[in-house]
């Protein structure tokens, strides 16, 4: 799941990159600015800002997909819950509890997903 989620994370910066507007590199080189300065000062800045949402999603879309882990065995939230539920013969109740954790998890990076793009704004 990391080497996936990996994979996605390194397009969606090289996308916020490559999205920056060429006439911003063009500008730097004028001005004389070395790559590492052109990167740390202007055009990373400005990617930050394009690639905060998606990158949010794909955080998301990871702990979402935690849950899949429990299929091949590992132990982790759902995989407890379904020990738990063999073990005093109540399936749903754990899957309930599981279900807000999971919901609490995502509204809570949803939420700090959006403050951010909030603050990020304010420079526009």
């Amino acid at each position: 799941m990391s080497i996936n989620s990996g994979a996605y994370s390194t397009e969606l910066i090289r996308s916020g990159i490559n999205g920056v507007d060429k006439g911003q590199w063009e500008a730097c080189e004028t001005l004389g600015l070395s790559h590492k300065q052109t990167m740390r000062l202007v055009i990373l800045p400005q990617a930050f800002k394009r690639i905060i949402p998606p990158m949010i999603s794909e955080f998301i879309t990871l702990i979402k997909d935690s849950s899949l882990i429990s299929c091949i065995g590992a132990v982790e939230l759902l995989k407890s819950a379904q020990v738990v539920g063999a073990q005093y013969y109540d399936v749903m109740s754990p899957y309930c509890i599981v279900a807000v954790y999971y919901l609490i998890i995502t509204i809570s990076i949803s939420y700090l997903g959006r403050y951010v793009e909030k603050r990020l704004a304010e420079s526009d």
